[in-house]
C-alpha cells in the first residue's frame, strides 16, 4: 500500500496543464487561460495567432497539423518559441477525440500523455528545427506568390466597387476629414508602439481608431477610442460602452456576427460588409472619410509578415487596400522616430548652466558688475536685520 502511495504521489517528468481544445482558433482563445496548454490544427501557424496565444498566457501548443509546412515562412512557430511555449507539432487528428476540453495533460519528449498513459506523440520543436524548417520553406514563396496574384485579381472583381468607389463604406459620426487618424491592430508589440507615440497623440490629437483588441490596447494605454471597427466578442464592454462610433464587419450577405452584443449593451453600431478583414477595412473608413494622414500601428510591413496570414482573399484584401490608401499610410514606428525629440533634458539643464555662469561671468568683467553685486548685498543686510528683529519682538512676545 506504501508503494502504491509513494508511486501516486512522485512528481513526472515534463509541462502539465489544462488542456484547451477546438478547432477553431478563435474560440478556443476566448476560453484559454493562464497556464493552459492549447491543442489546435493550424497549418502554418500564422503569427498573429500564435501572439494571440501567448497574450493569452499559454503554456503550450499542441498543434495536430504541421506548424510549418513548406509551402512558405510562416511566422508563428519563431513567435511561440521566443516567447518561452513548448511547441509539440503533428500529433495526429487523433488526439482531438482522445483529449477533452479542460482535462489536465502531460508533455513530455513531445508526447502528450493523460496521467501516465501516452496518446499521441509529435516533433518537439526548438529554436534550430524551427530555423531549419524556415530556411527550406523560402523556397516555396515563387509558388505563393503566383497564387497570391490569381487571388487579388479575384478580389478585384468582387470588391471592385468598394475599392475604386467607396460602395458600401458606412458612415460614422466621428469627423475624419482633413485629420490625422491612427488606427491600432493588436499584435505583440502595440503596447511598446503606442508608448513611443504618446508625444505624437498629445501634440496631434489624432482621431483613435481601434481594430479588434487593439481598442482594449488604446484604453489600457489611457486613450479613448473614438473609432472601434471589430467583431464584438473581441472587445471588453467598458471599451464598446465608452461612447466611440462600432463598426461590426459583416460578410457580403449582411450578416454581422456579435452584432447583437453591442445591441444588447445598448450601443448603436453599424455594419460593413466586406470581404476584407477588420484592419483594411479601417483603413478603408478613413481613407474615404477624408483622414489626410493615417498611421498604423501593429499591422504588419515586411513581405515575410504579408504572407504569414490564414486566407489568400485576406491578402489580396490588404495589399490591395495598401495601393487604394496610397501615401496617406504611414507606420507608427516611422512617426515615433520622426517625432522623438533630439534633446535630452540633461542637454536643457547644461544648456541654461552654461547661460548662468556666461551671464555672471559678464557682469563681473563690466563696469555694471560691481553695482549689482553692492545691491545685492544691501538687499542681503536689510533683510537680515529685518528677520532678526522680528525675532526678537516675537521672543519678547512670548516672555511677557
Amino acid at each position: 500500500m506504501a508503494g502504491l502511495l509513494n508511486r501516486t504521489r512522485r512528481t513526472l517528468p515534463g509541462l502539465s496543464g489544462t488542456a484547451r481544445v477546438d478547432r477553431n482558433v478563435d474560440a478556443l482563445l476566448r476560453r484559454i487561460g493562464a497556464g493552459d496548454i492549447a491543442v489546435v490544427d493550424r497549418i502554418d501557424l500564422d503569427r498573429v495567432t500564435a501572439e494571440a496565444l501567448v497574450s493569452a498566457g499559454a503554456v503550450a501548443v499542441v498543434n495536430v497539423a504541421p506548424s510549418i509546412s513548406g509551402r512558405f515562412p510562416n511566422l508563428g512557430p519563431e513567435a511561440l518559441i521566443a516567447a518561452g511555449l513548448t511547441l509539440i507539432d503533428g500529433v495526429g487528428d487523433d488526439v482531438m477525440r482522445r483529449v477533452r476540453d479542460g482535462s489536465r495533460i502531460r508533455l513530455h519528449d513531445g508526447a502528450v500523455f493523460i496521467g501516465e498513459e501516452p496518446v499521441a506523440h509529435g516533433l518537439l520543436q526548438t529554436a534550430e528545427s524551427v530555423a531549419a524548417a524556415m530556411a527550406g520553406a523560402k523556397e516555396g514563396l515563387s509558388n505563393q506568390l503566383e497564387a497570391f496574384s490569381a487571388n487579388t485579381i479575384e478580389f478585384m472583381h468582387q470588391d471592385r466597387a468598394l475599392l475604386l468607389d467607396g460602395v458600401g463604406v458606412p458612415d460614422v459620426r466621428v469627423g475624419m476629414a482633413g485629420q490625422h487618424v491612427l488606427v491600432v491592430a493588436p499584435s505583440q508589440d502595440t503596447a511598446e508602439e503606442l508608448a513611443a507615440l504618446r508625444r505624437y497623440i498629445k501634440e496631434y490629437h489624432p482621431v483613435l481608431v481601434g481594430v479588434n483588441s487593439g481598442a482594449e490596447a488604446l484604453w489600457r494605454a489611457g486613450h479613448r477610442p473614438d473609432l472601434i471597427v471589430a467583431d464584438p466578442a473581441e472587445v471588453a464592454d467598458r471599451v464598446l460602452t465608452s461612447g466611440a462610433d462600432v463598426v461590426v464587419p459583416a460578410f457580403a450577405d449582411g450578416h454581422a456576427p456579435g452584432l447583437h452584443r453591442v445591441q444588447d449593451l445598448g450601443v448603436g453600431a453599424v455594419t460593413f460588409p466586406a470581404s476584407g478583414n477588420p484592419e483594411d477595412l479601417a483603413l478603408l473608413l478613413a481613407h474615404h472619410h477624408g483622414a489626410n494622414l493615417i498611421v498604423t500601428v501593429g499591422y504588419q510591413a515586411t513581405l515575410a509578415e504579408f504572407l504569414d496570414r490564414g486566407r489568400a482573399s485576406s491578402n489580396a484584401s490588404t495589399f490591395l487596400t495598401r495601393l487604394r490608401v496610397g501615401s496617406l499610410l504611414v507606420d507608427g514606428k516611422a512617426v515615433a522616430a520622426l517625432h522623438r525629440s533630439p534633446i535630452s533634458a540633461g542637454a536643457v539643464l547644461m544648456l541654461i548652466g552654461a547661460v548662468a555662469i556666461a551671464v555672471l561671468a559678464t557682469l563681473l568683467a563690466s563696469d555694471a558688475g560691481p553695482a549689482l553685486f553692492g545691491y545685492l548685498e544691501r538687499a542681503l543686510d536689510w533683510t537680515t536685520a529685518t528677520a532678526h528683529t522680528a525675532i526678537t519682538s516675537a521672543t519678547a512676545s512670548i516672555g511677557r
